[in-house]
């Protein structure tokens, strides 16, 4: 009786697998990104939503792995893995962005604009180029979405108020970018070049006394606790985009890729406006935890505009392709005086 059911139970097993309804799945499409943004954050929830969403588009063909947190390095070491083929895709900050192409930069021209609705006149007006630019340099990236992560701001464990109150202070700057680095002490400040991974151990150690980034960033990593004063002084918009590298992208069937595109340029929009509701909530949360905020009166902000402006002819050029920087400063003129500025 056995034996009959085990011949009986082997034939359906043929027929079925001449029928195909064992063949095996489709094979998916994997792609490795790799992000400094925490787990948890706005910036890490949007992606877990555009995995999601490629899933739902390509049927669960094509699917994104996040490796968040920065445990594959800090962004440097991040798009060098990209160029050896270890990950396919990551979500950068400028500071990412500019060791693909130093053209991103010019959107993060220190006081360069004033509001968010100035940076996205410009932004919408030169984004092409930099995609372009982006698009063509060595091992090819194709431009997913672009984002930003508020008004970087001085932190410090002093109050500071002028520039010359930050010349006192050792300065983080992200490790890597020489240019940078260069430009930073020929206006006299002291930095220190580190991965952003070590910047709260730099803190605790006192290897640094300040940094800038948006408030945003010093709630999540708790930075704020270890330099408690926060100048309220919009230095730059911190300019952010996801990337993947062209040949990991033209491995995604063709006939999913407009919508995929589609869907993270829609995730940025939608984060960009979250991004912007919770800064300032950000700064209230750590006022109550502590946080001191140093408001500058008008003086003193015309102080820190005229000294800035006095170095952009040193700015373009060398740390900003001059292009785009004469670019930039026409679009922002151009709103200003469309809006009676």
């Amino acid at each position: 009786m056995t034996n009959h059911r085990s011949t009986r139970i082997a034939s359906i097993l043929l027929i079925l697998l001449s029928w195909g309804a064992f063949a095996p799945l489709q094979a998916k499409t994997t792609l490795r990104l790799g992000t400094i943004v925490p787990k948890g954050s706005a910036w890490h929830d949007t992606l877990l939503y555009l995995r999601q969403e490629w899933r739902r588009i390509s049927g669960g063909e094509v699917d994104l792995r996040i490796y968040a947190g920065g445990v594959l390095g800090d962004e440097t070491e991040m798009v060098r893995q990209v160029r050896a083929g270890r990950i396919q895709a990551v979500a950068l900050s400028t500071n990412g962005l500019s060791r693909i192409d130093r053209g991103v930069v010019a959107l993060q021209i220190p006081l360069m604009f004033d509001s968010y609705e100035e940076l996205d006149y410009v932004r919408d007006r030169i984004a092409p180029k930099l995609e372009q630019r982006i698009e063509s340099r060595g091992i090819r990236h194709k431009v997913l979405f672009w984002t930003d992560g508020g008004w970087a701001r001085f932190f410090s464990k002093k109050p500071v108020k002028t520039l010359d109150d930050i010349r006192k202070l050792r300065v983080f700057t992200s490790a890597g970018d020489a240019e940078t680095e260069r430009i930073w002490k020929s206006f006299r400040f002291n930095v220190v070049p580190l991965a952003a991974t070590d910047m709260m151990t730099s803190l605790q150690t006192g290897l640094i006394d300040a940094f800038d980034v948006p408030p945003l960033f010093t709630l999540f990593d708790q930075s704020f606790t270890q330099a408690p004063n926060m100048l309220d002084l919009k230095i730059a918009p911190l300019i952010g985009g996801v990337v993947v590298s062209k040949k990991a992208w033209d491995t995604v069937p063709e006939q999913y890729r407009d919508e995929m595109l589609k869907a993270g340029r829609e995730a940025g929009a939608k984060l960009r406006g979250e991004i912007r509701k919770l800064g300032p909530d950000s700064i209230e949360q750590m006022k109550q935890r502590g946080l001191n905020v140093i408001v500058p009166d008008k003086a003193t902000r015309d102080a820190w505009q005229s000294e800035v402006e006095a170095t952009y002819p040193k700015l373009r050029g060398s740390y900003c392709p001059a292009d785009l920087f004469d670019e930039v400063k026409r679009l922002r003129d151009e709103y200003r005086k469309s809006k009676g500025q």
